[in-house]
């Protein structure tokens, strides 16, 4: 295993979890990136909008692969929301697990929740858990189930999964949507691998989260929707005839995060 992986997995601690921003476009992981972040991930949801298309579909597997090969050349550890794997066939979500792997990518997110609200079957998913490790070891699997997203069961549920994604090789499990600390608690206690929560500004904070056990944190849609909202923000500012919001990037420093870390190259998989 590379130093790179070995230093992702080593984010996720007791006590001191991976606090992960979630990116949607190169500026937004190179913005993140300068600002010192150790490890970014991607945000499906903003992945597919800034394609026009929708999340969940599997509809931007070639915009998730085009992020992905351009981001991982960052200063930072990056890890890629793939939906669903983009396919139900565990030989298609193996090449895209080789793929990423191939590009400097350290980990990915498989959910098992499908666009028509269900949740894929147990075994199903555990084959394509299966499927991403045979193909690419390295690779940190973070499986996520989407229990509480979609309402399909609470912390028995939660549990019977999360703990099956563990057997079948997954090296983290992700519960997004759960803020109940008794759950978040129980879940904690029964995983060997890190849980992975996300975080809501009326959920438990990321300091509570992490007396509770957690040992990643990730913000996921959050800053993409909040930078579409700014930006439609200053815009009803612009034509009320208000001044120029503060805090706002220069022509120069927005120019610069396409170029800033155009000549940090590094080997695939290092």
């Amino acid at each position: 295993m590379s130093d790179r992986h070995e230093a992702f997995r080593a984010l996720h601690r007791t006590g001191s979890p991976l606090l992960l921003p979630n990116a949607w476009d190169h500026a937004s992981a190179a913005a993140l990136a300068r600002a010192g972040f150790p490890a970014i991930g991607t945000t499906s949801l903003g992945v597919a909008a800034a394609a026009g298309k929708a999340d969940a579909t599997g509809a931007a597997r070639e915009e998730t692969l085009r992020l992905a090969r351009g981001i991982a050349r960052l200063p930072a550890l990056i890890t890629v929301d793939i939906e669903g794997g983009f396919s139900d066939r565990p030989e298609d979500v193996a090449d895209l697990a080789r793929e990423l792997a191939a590009a400097g990518v350290v980990g990915v997110n498989l959910e098992d929740g499908r666009p028509d609200g269900t949740l894929t079957a147990v075994d199903a998913q555990c084959a394509l858990i299966r499927a991403a490790k045979a193909a690419a070891p390295d690779l940190f699997v973070n499986a996520r189930t989407d229990t509480y997203w979609l309402g399909a069961g609470g912390g028995t549920e939660t549990e019977r999964r999360v703990t099956a994604y563990q057997r079948a090789g997954a090296d983290g499990v992700f519960v997004p949507g759960v803020r109940d600390e008794s759950v978040i608690a129980a879940l904690v206690g029964a995983l060997d691998v890190p849980l992975n929560v996300l975080h809501a500004p009326d959920g438990p904070s990321p300091a509570r989260l992490a007396d509770l056990g957690v040992r990643r944190v990730s913000t996921g849609s959050l800053l993409f929707r909040a930078a579409v909202q700014q930006a439609v923000d200053v815009a009803q500012e612009f034509i009320r005839g208000a001044s120029r919001p503060r805090d706002v990037l220069s022509y120069a420093d927005a120019q610069d995060l396409a170029s800033a870390f155009e000549d940090r190259t590094r080997e695939p998989g290092r």
